[in-house]
């Protein structure tokens, strides 16, 4: 890929996973290419790329288009992400540092301070940073890129979430557990608070699918 393709698939995936470009949104070749200014080679390279990602669809004759997922499909990509986060938490409980453990808190207080101000944005960034400390903490690289890429493709659903003043207390009520967890070296009682975090089933998982677009734009 050319570097100026890569500059593309980078600004198109912080878009994309951000939400600023959300599902259904089409992707014009020849806007694309008004828009950065190159011809669309590089924008192409980029697309499929995207596409690669399942980040986008692509079909002949037609622009790209910013992918949707069913609700079947989210609920599946969430079960396996709740055994990969349980994963690593469960490393983290035996090899997360003194270090780590104190960032975990220092991270922890910081959501608590934003229940407060209810700033969802820095919310979910906050949150975010938790997770990141525990794939660190895991001290395995594979397992962590494995989790962070399946993350980043649910990411915009999950900040859907964090609308819902529920989700956000509840969440800091979870990460106490798995905290303690870690904290304790209990690996089966971290790789289970950790799950039980991240599997958003029963109620919660019913509230989220209220949160989505119409069915009609979660067409696979």
């Amino acid at each position: 890929m050319t570097t100026r393709a890569d500059e593309i698939l980078t600004t198109l995936e912080r878009e994309i996973l951000s939400g600023q470009l959300p599902p259904g949104s089409r992707l014009e070749e020849t806007e694309l290419s008004e828009r950065f200014e190159c011809s669309r080679t590089p924008i192409r390279e980029a697309l499929r790329q995207l596409a690669s990602e399942a980040l986008i669809t692509m079909r002949p004759r037609q622009p790209a288009m910013v992918a949707a997922l069913s609700a079947r499909k989210l609920l599946e990509m969430f079960q396996v992400m709740a055994e990969l986060e349980g994963l690593c938490a469960r490393l983290a409980a035996r090899r997360a540092t003194p270090q780590q453990i104190q960032r975990l808190r220092d991270t922890q207080a910081e959501l608590r301070e934003t229940l407060d101000s209810n700033h969802v944005d820095a919310f979910y960034e906050i949150n975010r940073r938790f997770h990141e400390i525990v794939y660190e903490a895991s001290q395995n690289e594979f397992l962590a890129d494995q989790t962070r890429g399946l993350r980043n493709r649910v990411s915009i659903y999950r900040k859907m979430v964090t609308q819902k003043v529920r989700r956000r207390l509840d969440t800091v009520d979870e990460h106490e557990q798995v905290i303690g967890a870690i904290e304790r070296g209990d690996g089966d009682a971290a790789d289970k608070a950790m799950s039980a975090h991240v599997n958003l089933l029963g109620e919660q998982m019913l509230d989220f699918i209220a949160l989505f677009p119409e069915p009609a734009e979660l067409a696979e």
